[in-house]
């Protein structure tokens, strides 16, 4: 494995693929620090790009964007109060005190080198678990990969911050959209409505576009308004003694390694994130700390514990994809789109029959790190000058790439029109409380979720094969559970909102 890994680092420390790993990286941390601008909205732009490369330098594009992305999103959220990205949403809250307080050099790159440190700790899990995890995926039959998918999509809609019907809802919408066109088993066309293109079915790409990237920004353009502008000046304050700042990390280690493993084990769980990732370890954070009070004034270890878990998180999300076949994230499912673009097949067997490209992806992931801080390093004190263009200018701009990346995946208008379609439907969906995730799920999941429904009904009609195949059963088992352990948290929460407002009555 390690003579693999060390080829791994070779081949992508070529100049043909770093070049392409250190855009990738920088478009990432640009796109992470844009408020508004998603690193799913940054990687679908750079998408039509890695059309004309070779998969591997593709990946390691994508790579670079994910790894930049997450630590891109730290810089408005320390210098401004607003995160660039979801996943710094938790690095607000200590590192915008930090900075208002004088200290904005040592808030970013006490972001920065967490990000670091969480980063590299994901990566020895990616590189340590993937092929392990790939091998017990092998003894998987039709029966274990449907209750697999089942278990994905009921934990993440149990998981969402929406109720959690609407939850389910928003999953059942998405599992509709992959039974329109032809059944990808028996080759029977289907729910074609008459339309012409709906026959052979619907790319999930633009539909990830429309709903991610068009509703968004059709949510954005109805607040507007709402540019983000300075709230703390820079300048030369932004330079710190690194030697410092990396030693507040690095002498709490443990510390920093449960950080680092809530984030892989919530990027394994498909779909859920890395905000969740951030605000369960700042939650530990606060919870471990010898002075919770002070929580939210700017205290080090509310930064370290966000960043550090965020970018842990897209290691746990690779090693799903590259595993299962499951996108961790909407981030891996364009990933995983690439991919089938270049008629790669991800899953259990990718890294026995695609060494080179999983390692390189493996490689990409680590070289990534020092790459982020690089950049970082060069362009921290200009970046108020980028996250301070405003979102008119900028909207516009991101809605013409989105539309270009669509009608280039076929150079077919149908997908345009679908992207249109699906961002009016992402952005109702938003509108009326429906979360995003399960949907986007659904669509990437429901393919599979119907054939090795089928292929294990043509294998054997007996339908309590499900329940004693020991890991089918165990993983029903399991979706159960995620259904009803999310019954009685959105209960209680609820109670304690009831008790609130009594509380506030009197």
């Amino acid at each position: 494995m390690y003579e693999l890994l060390l080829a791994g680092i070779a081949n992508v420390a070529q100049v043909k693929y770093l070049v392409p790993l250190f855009f990738g990286t920088l478009v990432g941390v640009i796109g992470g620090a844009l408020p508004g601008v998603t690193i799913t909205m940054t990687i679908i732009v750079v998408l039509p790009f890695t059309f004309g490369l070779d998969p591997l330098q593709g990946l390691v594009a994508m790579t670079g964007v994910y790894v930049g992305g997450s630590a891109g999103g730290l810089v408005t959220a320390v210098l401004l109060g607003i995160p660039g990205t979801p996943s710094a949403i938790a690095t607000t809250f200590d590192g915008n005190p930090m900075a208002r307080n004088g200290e904005p050099g040592r808030a970013i790159w006490l972001g920065v080198w967490a990000s670091f440190f969480g980063g590299l700790l994901g990566g020895v899990f990616l590189i340590a678990a993937t092929e392990p995890l790939a091998k017990i995926a092998l003894e998987f039959g039709p029966w274990e990969f449907f209750s697999l998918f089942i278990l994905a999509l009921s934990m993440v809609a149990g998981l969402t911050e929406a109720s959690l019907l609407k939850g389910l809802v928003s999953g059942c919408l998405g599992l509709i959209v992959t039974v329109l066109g032809t059944d990808p088993v028996m080759g029977q066309e289907r729910l074609g409505l008459g339309i012409e293109f709906i026959k052979g079915g619907i790319d999930f790409l633009p539909v990830l576009i429309g709903v991610f990237a068009f509703a968004q920004i059709m949510g954005e353009i109805e607040r507007r308004g709402e540019d983000a502008r300075g709230a703390v000046g820079a300048g030369s304050r932004l330079v710190v003694s690194h030697a410092k700042v990396i030693w507040e990390i690095v002498s709490h280690p443990f510390q920093l390694l449960w950080f680092a493993f809530i984030g892989v084990l919530i990027g394994v769980l498909p779909a859920i994130g890395g905000s969740a990732a951030s605000m369960m370890a700042y939650d530990q954070a606060k919870k471990i700390s010898r002075r919770p009070e002070k929580f939210g004034t700017g205290v080090p270890e509310g930064i370290i514990a966000s960043e550090s878990s965020n970018n842990a998180n897209v290691g746990g999300s690779l090693v799903t994809i590259m595993a299962f076949g499951i996108p961790g994230d909407a981030v891996t499912a364009v990933m995983l789109g690439a991919l089938t673009i270049h008629g790669i097949q991800s899953g259990p067997l990718f890294i026995s029959q695609h060494p080179t490209l999983a390692y390189g992806i493996f490689a990409a992931y680590l070289l990534a790190h020092p790459l982020m801080v690089l950049i970082l390093g060069v362009a921290a004190r200009w970046m108020l000058r980028i996250v301070s263009v405003p979102k008119s200018a900028l909207f516009p701009v991101v809605l013409v790439l989105c539309v270009i990346g669509a009608y280039a995946l076929n150079n077919t208008m149908s997908n345009v029109y679908v992207l249109l379609t699906f961002g009016v439907l992402g952005y109702l969906m938003v509108k009326f409380g429906f979360p995003l995730a399960p949907f986007i799920l659904g669509v990437i999941l429901g393919d599979q979720i119907e054939v090795n429904l089928i292929r294990s009904i043509m294998t054997d009609p007996n339908p309590w094969l499900f329940l004693t195949h020991p890991i089918s059963g165990l993983l029903l088992a399991a979706s159960v559970g995620s259904i009803v352990f999310a019954l009685w948290q959105h209960r209680r929460m609820a109670g304690r909102t009831a008790a609130a407002e009594a509380d506030a009555d009197f």
